[in-house]
């Protein structure tokens, strides 16, 4: 396997655990966690002051996202030397650096997991925009759709909260951000896999 296609099978991989990781985590979570009234990282521990860690489902979330970072930056380096592209290679690496935050730092970590959130919220959504440098059709076109659905979606969540909220509450909003990231970095791992580099 060439390096370019072990870097897509890291992608791959990495956006799949962090989708079936979520699922899992929330299958094995008490009655009453719902995608409308819940955030994704409450899955690893809710927010403070009055923080709940629940296990399984704890340890499976924030296991998940570290390995997910993981991988995301180690196939960053192995794509970076194929690709040569800052301008692509800068943003998924920071957003493989937001995963490994967001394991390492639950959500009853102030501020560091709201930081590290945002930083794979934003830089999830540009590195999905910029793969359009080293994507070819269709898939450029579904990539920048993709990245524009996060940053979108993020954008009117800070700015203008209540328009979406109050629609899909902020656990859906939260997935509109978050899921179209997870699609791309599967979706871009079988790009790089199935291409004849």
């Amino acid at each position: 396997m060439n390096k370019l296609k072990l870097s897509g099978s890291l992608y791959f991989f990495a956006g799949a655990i962090v989708l079936m990781g979520i699922i899992t985590a929330e299958a094995f979570y008490p009655s009453g966690y719902g995608t409308f009234k819940n955030e994704i990282s409450d899955l690893g521990t809710t927010r403070q002051p009055n923080s709940v860690s629940y296990e399984p489902s704890s340890s499976i979330f924030n296991t998940v996202m570290l390995l997910a970072g993981l991988m995301v930056l180690v196939a960053s380096f192995y794509q970076h030397k194929y690709f040569k592209k800052l301008l692509f290679t800068i943003p998924v690496m920071l957003c493989g650096l937001g995963f490994v935050g967001v394991g390492i730092f639950p959500g009853n970590v102030r501020p560091y997991h709201g930081m590290a959130s945002m930083l794979t919220f934003i830089s999830g959504g540009f590195c999905a925009f910029t793969s359009f440098k080293v994507v070819s059709y269709p898939f450029k076109y579904i990539s920048v759709l993709f990245g524009f659905i996060t940053l979108a979606t993020y954008i009117i969540a800070v700015f203008a909260p209540g328009l979406l909220i109050s629609f899909i509450g902020i656990g859906g909003v939260e997935r509109w951000v978050a899921y179209p990231v997870m699609l791309w970095l599967t979706g871009f791992g079988g790009y790089l896999m199935n291409e004849k580099w």
